[in-house]
């Protein structure tokens, strides 16, 4: 049986990652890693893979089943995913949630006119986090549904950050406030904002001379990622940054909390606890690519997000053995 032939554009933490989780997949092999850097100057761990700049990606359309797009979700996969998407089945970790719908017709409109299958905002949250939330939806259709995110490191939110004109270094840690988190753990269902919710806490590393003030001002007030929370911005050395924030911790969890039958209270919760956020994320992305493979071949195509995906297209194995083994 032939292997499932994945390329990979972008060689950051997400990139070396999905490299990572490919080695892990017997039914998959790495065939090319596409940066916008010089090449000569990229290291992969996978030996007699080649790594090609992003532009000549077109040449090896034949030779890739399906692309992994691992940039960021401010600027670089608006562009990227649309894009591939014209000569590749992609899969992405597109994260900002409030776009998602546009960002979804954006890619929905690439896909079907190129027959392709992309399946978008592949992660934990969005991700499997989407997932429990439907499906406490679906089985508690009364109640109310609670995410929290952390203690952890964003990665999206600290590639936000690093965007800004005047910063060097930053990582942005996302803080779940216990008292809220105890209140919907004890079954009161209260009614939260955002901002009671959740802190966000950066790190920041400025270039010298740029204005500390202004740089401030401008994470505080970016709408989607900081503007709706009690946001602390710390200035730090480059030393500091490199002593103390190299981890990339992260989790959280998805609480559903209902009724059923006669007023029984329940509480349905998933959670996540990570060593490394990319790493895991990682992992979803190489998953759901088994899936985007599965429905080329049988002839799929238009953008997909995780509700469209039967579990059963992320796992190498047989339909029987998962009723024999799983079920």
């Amino acid at each position: 049986m032939s292997k499932i032939r994945i390329g990979i554009v972008g060689y950051g933490n997400l990139g070396r990652g999905v490299e990572a989780a490919i080695s892990q997949n017997d039914d998959m092999e790495l065939v090319a890693v596409f940066t916008r850097r010089n090449p000569a100057s990229v290291t992969i761990k996978t030996a007699n893979v080649p790594v090609y700049l992003v532009d000549d990606a077109l040449n090896y359309k034949e030779q890739i089943d399906v692309m992994i797009l691992c940039g960021g979700s401010a600027t670089d996969l608006p562009e990227q995913v649309p894009h591939f998407a014209q000569w590749f089945n992609t899969i992405d970790s597109f994260d900002t949630h409030a776009k998602i719908p546009a960002f979804f017709d954006a890619v929905d409109e690439v896909a079907q006119k190129a027959n392709t299958v992309s399946i978008i905002s592949v992660g934990w949250d969005p991700g499997l986090f989407s997932l429990n939330r439907l499906l406490g939806e679906a089985v508690l259709p009364v109640g109310n549904t609670y995410t929290f995110w952390g203690d952890g490191l964003s990665q999206g939110h600290s590639d936000a950050v690093r965007r800004i004109e005047g910063v060097k270094k930053a990582v942005q840690y996302t803080l779940p406030i216990k008292a809220a988190v105890d209140r919907v753990r004890n079954g009161d269902n209260p009614e939260l904002s955002t901002r009671e919710k959740h802190a966000r806490e950066c790190y920041v590393v400025i270039e010298q001379g740029a204005n500390a003030a202004a740089i401030e001002k401008e994470i505080k007030d970016m709408p989607n990622y900081f503007a709706d929370y009690d946001t602390t911005v710390n200035f730090i050395t480059e030393d500091e940054f490199v002593t103390n924030h190299q981890g990339m911790p992260h989790g959280g969890f998805v609480i559903r909390s209902g009724e059923s039958g006669e007023n029984d209270k329940q509480i349905l919760e998933f959670s996540l606890k990570l060593e490394s956020n990319p790493m895991f994320t990682s992992s979803v992305l190489v998953a759901y690519a088994r899936a985007a493979h599965n429905l080329a071949q049988k002839g799929d195509k238009g953008a997909k997000t995780v509700f469209d995906i039967p579990f059963g297209l992320l796992s190498a194995k047989s339909a029987a053995d998962l009723r024999k083994e799983l079920l």
